[in-house]
């Protein structure tokens, strides 16, 4: 009896093994993360705020296009990870960077075998979002991590004072818009419970509301600002804002996006302000079908208001021994270009490359041997 109930625990013990062991899990692959260092700040004339938010981007360049474009050089790299910061006050500067540790010939490699086409987009089918209600939901990681940027986008909480979002919520490629001088971030809370003898909207979601923090700075890259008008523009399509006080609530940070084929089940996952369901967060999931270095092609259904979210996926951190859910791209918005002579629409997101995870990164701690580990 004795050898069969040992025999009985060993085999427990090694299927426990297999189901737990770290190489059942998808993994948070290593990435080697270059450095991005600034080089030197100038002042640049004042904005005008000027220009009207657009929550949707157009740009004519589509899957085969990025795959097809040249790998950029070191010093055009250097030129389009320098970067804007637009000050509360209103003034503005120009800070250029230097780039170390980074391959080119190995990025080329990269970005030569990065790109997949799964399958030609379908016609989205039925709604598949989810409005998300009530308190001990919204006020609860990870939809807690989701705010409101006034200009009409959403954004991702990624630190205890700073807000990812998409450049072209604050910056249309020419120049500031309307509402970027006196940027705020809303944070949902509940309402005042309303005073009422009414016992019947007991059965009904509690109200909740904006409250609302100005915005300190905002950095933009470069290469959104001089590319907006090309091809490159899309691959940049991102800020970092950073707010006057600290916000209190759990972050989710951000991580180098794996490729597709890593992610789990290939989904991405990102919850947004959707113009059409007003004060209402909405989640939603997908399947990403098509993939180039910089941008992710995916069929989540999704509302102009939504654009700016942060894209993420849980994985295992082998080094914390933990499932873990980062950022790993901002959802930019609806693309639409010319395939095969025929007008088609993508819903695309901005990937977070080594680089950019180093100037993001860089952006948030101020330190550079903090951002090693992507």
């Amino acid at each position: 009896m004795a050898p069969l109930l040992t025999l009985l625990m060993l085999l427990c013990a090694v299927r426990g093994a297999l189901l737990y062991h770290p190489i059942w899990k998808p993994m948070w692959p290593a990435s080697k993360v270059p450095v991005v260092l600034p080089q030197l700040t100038e002042d640049l004339d004042a904005p005008e705020f000027t220009a009207e938010a657009k929550l949707e981007v157009t740009s004519p360049c589509g899957p085969e296009c990025h795959k097809r474009a040249l790998v950029p050089s070191y010093e055009e790299l250097k030129e389009r990870l320098s970067y804007e910061t637009l000050y509360f006050n209103g003034s503005l500067t120009q800070t250029n960077v230097g780039i170390y540790g980074l391959n080119v010939a190995e990025l080329a490699r990269t970005q030569e075998t990065k790109g997949r086409s799964r399958a030609k987009r379908q016609i989205y089918g039925y709604d598949s979002r989810f409005s998300i209600f009530g308190k001990d939901f919204l006020l609860n990681y990870p939809f807690s991590t989701s705010v409101k940027v006034s200009t009409g986008c959403t954004g991702t909480l990624v630190a205890e004072r700073h807000v990812l979002t998409a450049a072209h919520c604050v910056h249309d490629g020419k120049s500031y818009v309307k509402g970027a001088k006196k940027l705020k971030v809303g944070f949902l809370k509940p309402r005042q419970k309303e005073e009422s003898s009414n016992q019947t909207r007991s059965h009904l979601p509690e109200k909740m509301k904006f409250q609302w923090i100005r915005v300190k700075r905002t950095h933009v890259p470069k290469g959104w600002i001089k590319g907006n008008a090309n091809d490159i523009g899309m691959d940049y399509d991102y800020a970092l804002l950073e707010l006057k006080k600290p916000h209190k609530r759990r972050y989710m940070k951000i991580g180098v996006s794996p490729t597709a084929k890593q992610l789990p089940a290939g989904r991405i996952h990102f919850s947004g302000y959707d113009n059409d369901r007003w004060g209402n967060l909405v989640y939603r999931f997908c399947e990403v079908q098509e993939e180039t270095y910089d941008l992710l092609y995916q069929q989540c259904d999704a509302q102009p208001g939504a654009s700016g979210s942060g894209v993420y996926v849980r994985m295992w951190k082998r080094e914390h021994r933990r499932w873990e859910r980062r950022i790993i791209g901002i959802f930019s918005g609806h693309q639409w270009v010319e395939r095969d002579g025929m007008p088609q629409d993508f819903n695309v997101a901005v990937r977070i490359t080594p680089l950019k995870y180093a100037q993001i990164c860089y952006w948030i701690k101020g330190n550079y041997a903090d951002c090693r580990d992507g």
